[in-house]
């Protein structure tokens, strides 16, 4: 059955006149009048009956108007579900760490809700390999995280990198002077360098007194500063206090640390992931300059 003929009956069905039915419709009289025929034709029933001036619909007709209502119902339902498809809504769940979360996605945020209201938003501040798994297991819809993974089931991609630093307080250095510093005092870094973690020593011919491992990096900036030890730490983080002299490198790291969006590969259509993943994009260099300025 063509759905034209269908529409084309169920106007006559509600107008019972055909001029007023063509008008509506945009057709011709005889238009009208070949389109009911068909469909009386493929159904094997009349469905229009006139008696004088008057046109009526017969049982058939009655009947046939009954199910078509209910046709047109449906597939109007069906153009706004998939019109809900073309608009974003729903629920994201954003991991990331501290930093990243009090620098950019609080300001990305702000847009992405202008953008999008109809989407409920949860932004759990943890640390990248949490993030990451959080992701994988689908706790989290997305993540921003401070390294590259390279997960089978993970779509990792590059928005970022700064250089990672080994650095002391100025202060600490000038009293005890740094082969001491080295030699006495623990170093602290990032859970996420773990696994990187030997061949940074090893490229710095460095073997440390005792390791505490954090997964803050804002508490492992804080103990430096208060002289507790000495971190590796990305540039990033301690940027402001490396330029007015409060901490010193003492290394710069051949491998850089990259930042990275990373979702599930399976969920890469989902218009909130992509929405939100292509905003971080446009948005975070600008947003870097901004806090360098």
């Amino acid at each position: 059955m063509e759905l034209r003929n269908l529409k084309t009956f169920m106007a006559v069905s509600e107008h019972l006149n055909l001029s007023k039915a063509a008008e509506q419709l945009g057709y011709t009289q005889p238009t009208v009048t070949i389109q009911i025929k068909a469909l009386e034709e493929e159904l094997g029933h009349t469905l229009i009956s006139r008696s004088g001036n008057k046109t009526f619909l017969t049982p058939a007709g009655e009947l046939l108007k009954k199910h078509g209502e209910k046709v047109f119902a449906q597939l109007q339902e069906m153009k706004q579900d998939l019109n809900q498809l073309d608009k974003v809504y729903g629920n994201l769940v954003i991991a990331s760490p501290e930093f990243y979360c009090s620098h950019y996605l609080y300001l990305i945020l702000k847009d992405y809700f202008k953008q999008y209201p109809q989407v409920n938003i949860r932004l759990v501040s943890c640390n990248s390999i949490e993030a990451v798994r959080m992701v994988h297991e689908n706790k989290a819809d997305i993540g921003i995280v401070g390294a590259e993974y390279q997960l089978s089931d993970i779509e990792s991609i590059v928005i970022d990198r700064e250089d990672l630093l080994f650095v002391a307080s100025t202060e600490l250095l000038q009293r005890i002077g740094e082969v001491d510093v080295l030699e006495e005092l623990p170093i602290l870094f990032d859970k996420n360098l773990e696994a990187l973690s030997k061949k940074l020593f090893e490229e710095m011919n460095y073997s440390p007194p005792s390791i505490i491992e954090c997964s803050s990096e804002e508490t492992i900036k804080r103990s430096v500063l208060n002289q507790i030890g000495v971190c590796i730490i990305g540039s990033a983080m301690v940027e402001r206090e490396v330029a007015d002299g409060t901490l010193t490198v003492l290394h710069r790291f051949a491998k850089g640390l990259n930042t990275s969006i990373v979702y599930k590969k399976s969920r890469k259509p989902e218009q909130t992931i992509q929405t939100f993943s292509e905003l971080v994009k446009e948005k975070w260099g600008s947003i870097k300059r901004s806090i360098k300025e």
